[in-house]
Formats: structure tokens, C-alpha cells, sequence
């Protein structure tokens, strides 16, 4: 992203939060995307219909940021080639089965648990991100 605006973020983050208390709150579940989307495509639940507003949501929510702000996704990716993206999709993927949850589901859920294992888990998952962009950003320039 080009142009960091701190009230957006705040925004975003405060709807995160909304939306996980929400969920826990009157659905008793814990908003790990992760889970959810597993779930859904699975279908090992009768309670399928809220998964998929919840990611229809996710969905809808980006897309409408996207027109309302402007900003194209093909901004957001910009200089990173496909089979890139995908490969991270993949691993990250990979990573949350290792770590039995999500971004979402330890970082915002979790930490708001006090749990001391979606602690590690966070701060593995920012310290492996934080390191992996750094790498791109600035060792491995031209090379991909």
C-alpha cells in the first residue's frame, strides 16, 4: 500500500474487533478465518449459513474499501508475480495447520484470551512476516 492512512487502520481494526466480539458474543465462536473457511468447505457443520455470510462479508467488505477508497488490488500486489502470490497462499496455509489457527483466530481472538500459546503464535507469525518482507523488499530486489 502507497499511502498508509492511520484513521482508515483504525477504522479497520476497530471493525475486526467488532466483528469477533460479535461473533463470539451471540454465536459463541471464535472468528479464525482459517477455521471458518476449513468448516465451510468441509461441511462438517449444520451451521454452514453463517460461515459464508461471515466470509461473504470478509469479501464484500474488502471489495467495498477497494471502490470507495479507490484503490485498485492490482495497487495493493503491485510489483509481486503471480506464482508468488500463490506460493505464499500456500504456505501460509501450511503454517496455520502447523500452528492450529489463523492470524485472526490467535492475534485477535486469542491475545484477547490472554492466551499465552496464540502469544507465540502471533508473535511468530509477525517475526516470520516482518523477516520475510524485509528479505523481499531489500535483499532480494531484481532477483524475482
Amino acid at each position: 500500500m502507497y499511502h498508509f492512512t492511520p484513521a482508515a487502520a483504525l477504522l479497520g481494526g476497530l471493525l475486526i474487533g467488532l466483528s469477533a466480539t460479535l461473533l463470539w458474543s451471540l454465536n459463541g465462536r471464535i472468528a479464525g478465518i482459517t477455521g471458518i473457511l476449513a468448516n465451510a468447505l468441509e461441511n462438517q457443520d449444520d451451521d454452514a449459513a453463517w460461515r459464508g455470510l461471515f466470509l461473504l462479508g470478509l469479501v464484500l467488505g474488502a471489495s467495498a474499501y477497494g471502490g470507495l477508497s479507490g484503490t485498485a488490488a492490482e495497487q495493493l500486489r503491485h510489483g509481486f508475480p503471480w506464482w508468488l502470490l500463490l506460493l505464499s497462499g500456500v504456505l501460509t496455509g501450511y503454517g496455520t495447520s502447523l500452528a492450529n489457527g489463523c492470524t485472526s483466530g490467535h492475534g485477535v481472538c486469542g491475545l484477547g484470551r490472554l492466551s499465552v500459546r496464540s502469544f507465540v503464535a502471533t508473535v511468530t507469525f509477525l517475526g516470520v512476516g516482518v523477516l520475510t518482507t524485509y528479505l523481499f523488499r531489500h535483499v532480494l530486489v531484481g532477483v524475482l
